[in-house]
């Protein structure tokens, strides 16, 4: 496995007061992370039973999931955008607000049962998902070169809590329902409105200066000699930065894409992570269920899950700041193959497949923290707010497409072809890192 290229950090990313607002950052991003996360974890399990419930018909009932899809990857570029030109407090934050606006229009649809504001609600209410997703890229503004994949692991594994508290608040819910004389469905929406805008007021208020606007601040001063690096006037200076337009463009970051290899194989890896773990996740308990497992057992099989995908990201960040980013993804395609092995011949097997989906969580967590890291490395700091939002718009459009070929895919070859194919398209990231092997 190759060795980081270049781990060296910059003269200013050393100066102990912007090592001070890293950290500072970080610790909010993990604050709000935490806080809206729990909104966002009420839509996987309570979300299509509050659509079921206001259409009052189980045709409904995945409308919830492909809504709330919907409204993530409508949102990416434009929340990049909003980065682009203001910061990462004003996205984050308006991201957040926005999700809570959501919430808010979904109780309402629970009180009318209308199926419109339902639609609408969840839209809204899916912008949640993005700001969580990008959340991940403000950690690494400022970070160092050799700590940049940790910064942004911790802001990842800070969604398991809400990917665990999030999907049981159905009973708390309903105490809050009864008490405020709402739909018994719409309580978990009332604490999942509340958690997204405390996010979205952590942001506003504690993430102080923009850590965008700051390494922005900086990297032109490099440009610049003559006007200095002293932080207090960087400080004085962000402020002014945040209100005008930046030179970045969405076209000049899809151009970068195509003309900067290191890039676009961090594109290509975390669209193929997320379509793959998208996939096969969405048809593991359906499988299960066709050979008779319980429920029980398929909930801690999906648990197990979620803590491959969350629980070691912090450790998955240290090994590829450690071993390099371009190390890191290919373990994590090693991993993919293992799981897709034993998921694919073990569908017979209970401890087989809660193996094979723990290690599917593990090797999309290796790629996307390593994925994220070497896409913010590779991408010049103009641009990298919009490369960064097209990433994960792609990832979320893709995914869905996959999850949803995946049901029809499965009838045909089964749950083992399904497996079979999902190895498969882990081969083209392989082939994409042999070439840069030899391209250096």
């Amino acid at each position: 496995m190759s060795a980081p290229q270049d781990v060296s950090a910059k003269p200013w990313q050393t100066q102990a007061r912007v090592r001070a607002v890293q950290k500072r950052t970080v610790r909010v991003l993990a604050a709000a992370q935490i806080v809206g996360g729990v909104g966002v974890g009420v839509s996987v399990s309570i979300g299509s039973l509050l659509a079921e419930s206001v259409a009052r018909s189980e045709t409904y009932a995945g409308l919830a999931r492909t809504a709330t899809t919907a409204g993530a990857a409508a949102v990416g570029v434009p929340l990049a955008l909003v980065a682009q030109r203001h910061g990462r407090r004003t996205s984050l934050g308006t991201g957040w607000l926005v999700a809570a606006v959501g919430g808010a229009v979904l109780i309402g649809s629970a009180v009318s049962r209308s199926i419109p504001l339902l639609i609408v609600g969840m839209l809204l209410f899916g912008v949640g998902s993005a700001t969580n997703q990008q959340s991940r890229y403000a950690a690494a503004d400022l970070a160092a070169p050799h700590r940049r994949a940790r910064a942004l692991s911790i802001v990842v594994w800070s969604t398991t809590v809400g990917s665990v508290i999030g999907p049981n608040l159905a009973d708390p819910g309903a105490a809050v329902a009864s008490v405020l004389h709402l739909p018994r469905l719409a309580g978990a929406f009332v604490l999942a409105t509340v958690c997204m805008a405390l996010a979205s007021a952590l942001l506003w208020c504690l993430m102080r200066p923009d850590p965008l606007a700051l390494s922005r601040q900086y990297q032109d001063a490099e440009e610049r000699p003559e006007s200095g690096t002293d932080i207090p006037a960087a400080r004085a200076r962000v402020t002014s930065q945040e209100k005008k337009p930046q030179t970045g463009t969405l076209r000049a970051g899809l151009r970068h894409l195509r003309h900067a290899p290191r890039a676009a194989f961090a594109f290509v890896t975390i669209v193929v992570a997320h379509t793959v773990m998208g996939a096969v996740m969405t048809m593991t308990p359906v499988s299960m269920s066709q050979h008779g497992t319980g429920l029980t057992v398929v909930g801690v099989t999906i648990s197990g899950h979620l803590l491959g995908m969350y629980a070691f990201s912090p450790a998955v960040g240290w090994l590829s700041d450690r071993i390099g980013h371009l190390s890191t993804v290919v373990t994590g395609q090693a991993v993919f193959l293992v799981s897709a092995a034993l998921s694919g011949m073990g569908h017979d097997s209970v401890g087989m497949m809660m193996a094979g989906l723990f290690l599917l969580g593990l090797g999309w967590s290796f790629s996307l923290v390593a994925g994220s890291a070497m896409l913010g490395e590779a991408t010049p700091a103009a641009l990298r707010p919009g490369v960064q939002g097209t990433t994960d718009t792609a990832m979320n459009v893709v995914a869905a497409v996959g999850a949803g070929l995946a049901g029809p895919l499965m009838s045909w070859i089964g749950f083992g072809g399904l497996n079979a194919v999902a190895g498969a398209l882990v081969l083209p990231v392989l082939a994409f890192w042999a070439f840069l092997v030899r391209a250096r």
